[in-house]
C-alpha cells in the first residue's frame, strides 16, 4: 500500500506552481510583522530582525543543524532556541552497518544563550553544559564545528573537530509565512556540498573526513510557527561523475504559494525544482512503513526516483509544552535528475537523508 504525501502550490497558467525568486536585499519583514516579499532566492537577500517580530520571544524558532559524512561515517549536530526550550542534539551514524547513536541534552528558556545569530555567514554561537560542548563558529568561505560530549556512548566520548569550505556556490533559501497567521514565519537557509576536513572521535576510534570524500550541509533556520506542523524534508550531499552535486527537497511546512523549497545543486550552481511528492509506503496498520523502498517525483519531471532506506533514525521527545516525533531515514536515491539547461544526470546509489517530522510547540 502506498500513501502519497504532495505539497500542494498556487497554479499559474501555465500549470506550474508559482516560484517567485527574490533578488533584492530588503528587509525580512515589514511595520506589521509580515514578510515583505515572500519567495525563493540563492542567497541570504532578506535581513532578519528580531525587533521586527509581531510575537513573544518564547514563540521564536532557531537552529542550526549539520550533517556532515563520507561514505562510511556521518555526524549531526543541532543547536536549537525553541522558545519554550533549548536543544543540543548529536548524531553518530556508521553507513557501514547502519547504525546510530543520538544523544540530546534540553534546557528550559534558554532566553538567546546560545548565541544564535541573524546571519548564517558569520558570528559563533554554542552550548557548554555538563553533559556536551557544542560550537559553531562562521566565518569567510569556511566554518568550524566543534563537539565534546563526555558520557555518549555506553561510556565512550564522542569528540569532533571538523571544518567545512564554503567555495563560491548557491544556497537555498526561502522565506514563507503561514496563511492562517500571516505574522508567522518560516525563513531557512539550506547550504549544500561543502567539502568537510577533520574527524569524529568515538572511545578510541578516530574517524578523519578528507574534502574528497566528505561534504556537509547546513540546514539554518529562523522563525516563528503555528503549533502544530509537519514537514517533510530531503538532503543529499556528494558527487556525481567527480562533480559536486546535491539536493534539496521540502514541503508541508508554511504558506508555499510563492516558491517551495525544491532545489538541485550541480556544480555549485542551483537548479529550481517545483513541487516535489514523496511516495512513502504504508504498513498492514495504516502507519508509514519507513524502511520499505520510497519515490521521490516532481511535477516537473525532473526529480524522478527510488529511494531505499538504510537506517531510521527515531525521537520521540515529549516535554509538556514541546513535542516531536521524528522519523530520518538514511538511504540511497537512485533515478534520473534534469538540469535547468535539459542535461540528464543518471544518479545511483547517491548516499541522502528523508524525514517525516512533527512538531508540536
Amino acid at each position: 500500500m502506498w500513501c502519497i504525501i504532495k505539497s500542494i502550490t498556487r497554479k499559474e497558467v501555465t500549470g506550474m506552481g508559482t516560484q517567485h525568486e527574490v533578488t533584492r536585499k530588503q528587509p525580512l519583514l515589514n511595520a506589521n510583522g509580515r514578510i515583505g516579499e515572500p519567495g525563493w532566492a540563492k542567497q541570504l537577500v532578506w535581513n532578519y530582525n528580531r525587533d521586527c517580530i509581531a510575537a513573544p520571544w518564547y514563540r521564536r524558532k532557531e537552529w542550526d543543524y549539520y550533517l556532515v559524512g563520507d561514505g562510511q561515517t556521518g555526524v549531526a549536530f543541532t543547536l536549537s532556541d525553541l522558545g519554550y526550550a533549548g536543544m543540543a542534539s548529536v548524531s553518530f551514524l556508521n553507513y557501514m552497518d547502519w547504525t546510530e547513536h543520538t544523544e540530546t541534552i534540553v534546557e528550559p528558556l534558554p532566553r538567546g544563550k546560545y548565541g544564535l545569530g541573524c546571519c548564517s555567514g558569520r558570528g559563533s554561537c554554542g552550548v557548554t553544559h555538563p553533559k556536551i560542548r557544542l560550537s559553531y563558529t562562521a566565518e569567510k568561505n569556511k566554518r568550524r564545528i566543534y563537539c565534546r560530549f563526555p558520557e555518549f556512548l555506553e561510556g565512550k566520548a564522542l569528540e569532533a573537530d571538523i571544518v567545512l569550505y564554503e567555495p563560491d556556490m548557491d544556497t537555498m533559501c526561502i522565506a514563507t509565512p503561514w496563511a492562517e497567521k500571516p505574522t508567522a514565519f518560516y525563513y531557512n537557509q539550506k547550504i549544500n556540498c561543502m567539502p568537510a576536513c577533520g574527524w569524529v572521535k568515538l572511545g578510541e576510534e578516530k574517524h578523519r573526513f578528507t574534502p574528497d570524500s566528505a561534504m556537509g550541509v547546513l540546514d539554518w533556520g529562523r522563525g516563528v510557527w503555528t503549533y502544530d506542523n509537519t514537514w517533510y524534508w530531503g538532503t543529499g550531499s556528494g558527487w556525481h561523475d567527480g562533480e559536486p552535486f546535491g539536493f534539496n527537497l521540502g514541503y508541508g511546512f508554511s504558506d508555499r504559494s510563492s516558491a517551495s523549497e525544491n532545489m538541485v545543486f550541480y556544480r555549485n550552481r542551483a537548479h529550481k525544482l517545483d513541487e516535489v511528492t514523496f511516495m512513502i509506503p504504508r504498513n498492514d496498520e495504516g502507519g508509514y512503513a519507513f524502511m520499505e523502498p520510497w519515490y521521490l517525483t516532481s511535477n516537473d519531471g525532473r526529480f524522478v526516483g527510488s529511494f531505499i532506506p538504510g537506517m531510521d533514525r527515531q525521537a520521540n521527545i515529549n516535554l509538556l509544552a514541546v513535542r516531536s516525533v521524528q522519523h530520518q531515514v538514511f538511504g540511497c536515491f537512485s533515478g534520473k535528475v534534469t538540469l535547468d539547461d535539459g542535461t540528464v544526470l543518471d544518479i545511483r546509489d547517491f548516499l541522502c537523508a528523508v524525514e517525516v517530522i512533527h512538531n508540536m510547540y
